[in-house]
């Protein structure tokens, strides 16, 4: 005992530096040059690719003597008025894509958002069900879930019609792990129990609580689920294929067979636009992390 006492007094005594020094951890962070060189693999990876990608939109005819001519032909014929009908066919599979985006992030914010606060005002032991049932979706392959919704859709396809917007019925399971996460690790940094009784206990109604106290501190979470939520619809194809709807995937698939050019160019349109959603949500993580050390 008097070794052991002797040991961590040693320790915990103060250095000439004046902190206190304790034991050392073994989780130790990659050094500076790791982290670099794990960078730029990870970013040739990914450039890579889309490099290729627009090098090949931007050729313009045959080779000629080996030599090969870029240009931006490709990219104004696909807003060229003149060829509006020949790519109909995939404005209508974007703007069909955007509407279920819409209804999809409507379905997570009225059902699973509210759901969340709930049980975690009122049932927090029913956390874990919850959070099982949510992400039961990404372990079921989407040819599995398509096979179950076949019988499902042509009910649906009774009552609504055979819409794309009737998509989002089930892109909204689809996407349950993935809006999920995000609000439940924001619900988990912010007390909102504590938060919601000490506003109660100042005489706040519940539409108050929610309105001014809960969905403020939940901003980031939302956002980012939201953002992931368009992410995942905009590169859905299993279930659009299988129920013969045009969307924006279907729609590339069907172009490249006649203009392998623009689809390759929306397709890098659509990386773009969702490296985007993801410098927001890296954004806003980041700004929440730099309010909590500023505080």
């Amino acid at each position: 005992m008097t070794v052991a006492n002797a040991t961590t007094t040693d320790l915990l005594a103060p250095k000439p530096s004046g902190r206190l020094v304790g034991p050392r951890s073994f989780a130790a962070e990659p050094s500076r040059a790791t982290r670099t060189t794990i960078l730029v693999i990870v970013g040739i990876v990914f450039l890579v690719p889309i490099f290729a990608m627009v090098e090949f939109s931007l050729r313009v005819g045959q080779r000629v003597n080996g030599a090969q001519s870029y240009g931006f032909e490709h990219f104004v014929a696909v807003f060229n008025p003149a060829n509006s009908g020949t790519y109909s066919v995939l404005f209508q599979g974007i703007v069909n894509s955007l509407g279920i985006c819409a209804i999809t992030v409507a379905i997570v914010l009225v059902l699973l958002l509210p759901t969340m606060i709930f049980v975690e005002l009122k049932f927090p032991k029913l956390r874990r069900v919850l959070e099982f049932i949510c992400i039961i979706p990404i372990t079921i392959p989407s040819i599995v879930l398509v096979v179950g919704f076949v019988p499902v859709y042509s009910v649906v396809a009774s009552i609504f019609g055979s819409y794309p917007w009737t998509l989002a019925f089930a892109v909204g399971i689809i996407v349950l792990p993935y809006a999920y996460r995000p609000i439940a690790a924001n619900l988990a940094a912010v007390e909102v129990t504590i938060l919601s009784e000490a506003s109660r206990s100042l005489g706040a109604g519940w539409g108050n609580v929610l309105w001014r106290i809960i969905l403020p501190n939940l901003r980031r979470g939302i956002l980012a689920s939201c953002f992931i939520t368009i992410a995942v619809v905009l590169g859905e194809y299993t279930i659009a294929s299988f129920l013969s709807q045009n969307t924006f995937q279907t729609a590339l698939v069907l172009i490249q067979h006649t203009d392998p050019y623009v689809a390759v160019i929306f397709s890098v349109f659509a990386l773009v636009f969702v490296f985007v959603l993801l410098l927001l949500i890296g954004r806003l993580g980041s700004g929440g992390r730099s309010n909590r050390r500023s505080a």
